[in-house]
């Protein structure tokens, strides 16, 4: 079986042919209730252009085969575009793209959290209702994502929670419509699947930070504010000061020095791993990539690392950070007899023999203290020094 982008390729060099879209065959995938079709997909009497013979191919192949390619050739599919900062007043609207909440008490406390920095809460429909269907709770989620992207009085939009789900909407978002009204959008753990799909097919830049149920030390606070409301750089980005410097809480370690200079680009490495062989899969090619997860096993970690190594992604990265891994590590009680290596022996098999800086230990996910790193910007990671300098706001 041939795949789409090889496929792409072959038909690349046999000169110039059209392929009109009824030559395209239809996905056999039913969307979920009143969910509209991809309009970056296509309507089905598009036509496109193609360099190669006519051949049918589904629209997921189409687009996998076009993503590849232009990765493969180092062409970004358009220019990014930054967010306007937020400011005191202005309008958030909050969704669940991922896991439903519907306890009244934690609703309470993210709105008190959005006040707390001068923002004021427009809820999304589904927001509390209590889901027994995932037809009905994908397609509320996809709606209430368009709704706070479309609504003109909406400045940034802001997952409440991570958990599971946010890759369903993937293939059913109007990436038209998140690039024409480029809005501040933060998340972190599931809704990393939406801030690789959103950088790839509406080049906008997107946070990599706290949900609206984190717990907002005074650390998270200094980065969120950085982040979302100075057009200046972030600069320098380091782990929290620390009272016990022999037994440090948050500690770094250089897997591998050097330096490097490239975009950000990263997240949650299961929802990494489960992108991959998609249209929305994760570019890496001259960027730093950062990857942190939570509650894995390290057989689980060392399947998806291996996957990553295999398909290029990291010999392609200009540098790699590590984040924390809480949670993670064998078994306590039932250890994998097969894989009873640490978090840290796992990372180093696997990274530390790269040509490439890599640092380890960096705050940015499941972690109290947590950093906001805007994903599209040029930095720096100084491995040797345990460093990372963000040289360009993400926002305007």
């Amino acid at each position: 079986n041939e795949s789409a982008a090889t496929c792409f390729e072959r038909t690349a060099a046999l000169g110039g042919a059209t392929i009109a879209g009824h030559e395209l065959v239809p996905s056999r995938r039913r969307p979920f209730g009143r969910v509209k079709p991809n309009s970056v997909v296509g309507k089905q009497r598009l036509r496109q252009t193609l360099s190669g013979a006519a051949q049918a191919l589904t629209r997921r192949e189409w687009l996998a085969a076009a993503g590849a390619l232009g990765a493969a050739r180092g062409q970004p599919a358009r220019e990014l575009i930054r967010p306007r900062a937020l400011k005191a007043g202005d309008t958030i609207g909050l969704i669940t793209p991922s896991t439903y909440v519907s306890d009244p008490d934690k609703l309470a406390s993210v709105e008190r959290t959005v006040r707390y920095f001068g923002l004021k809460p427009k809820w999304g429909k589904s927001v509390g209702k209590h889901f027994s269907s995932l037809r009905v709770s994908v397609g509320d989620a996809l709606d209430d994502f368009h709704a706070m992207f479309r609504d003109p009085e909406v400045r940034g939009v802001f997952a409440i929670r991570g958990g599971y789900g946010s890759e369903h909407l993937l293939d059913r978002i109007d990436y038209a419509l998140v690039r024409s009204n480029p809005k501040v959008f933060l998340g972190y753990s599931d809704i990393t699947a939406l801030h690789i799909a959103i950088h790839r097919h509406a080049g906008l830049v997107t946070f990599h930070g706290p949900v609206m149920t984190s717990r907002f030390t005074d650390f998270s606070q200094k980065y969120f504010r950085k982040a979302l409301f100075e057009t200046a750089p972030i600069g320098l980005v380091t782990n929290p000061a620390e009272s016990n410097t022999l037994r440090p809480a948050h500690a770094m370690r250089t897997v591998r020095g050097g330096r490097a200079r490239g975009t950000l680009i990263g997240g949650n490495l299961t929802l990494i791993s489960t992108t991959m062989g998609t249209p929305y899969e994760i570019e890496t090619r001259g960027r730093i990539l950062f990857i942190e997860d939570v509650g894995e096993e390290t057989y689980r970690l060392d399947r998806m690392l291996t996957q990553l190594r295999l398909a290029g992604k990291f010999d392609s990265a200009a540098g790699i950070i590590w984040g924390e891994c809480s949670e993670c590590g064998p078994s306590d009680f039932k250890p994998s007899m097969e894989w009873n290596f640490s978090v840290g022996e796992t990372v180093d098999s696997i990274l530390g023999d790269l040509k490439i800086p890599v640092l380890s230990g960096l705050v940015f996910g499941h972690t109290d203290d947590q950093v906001t790193l805007p994903e599209g910007v040029m930095a720096t990671l100084d491995a040797d020094k345990q460093e990372l300098i963000i040289e360009e706001a993400g926002v305007s």
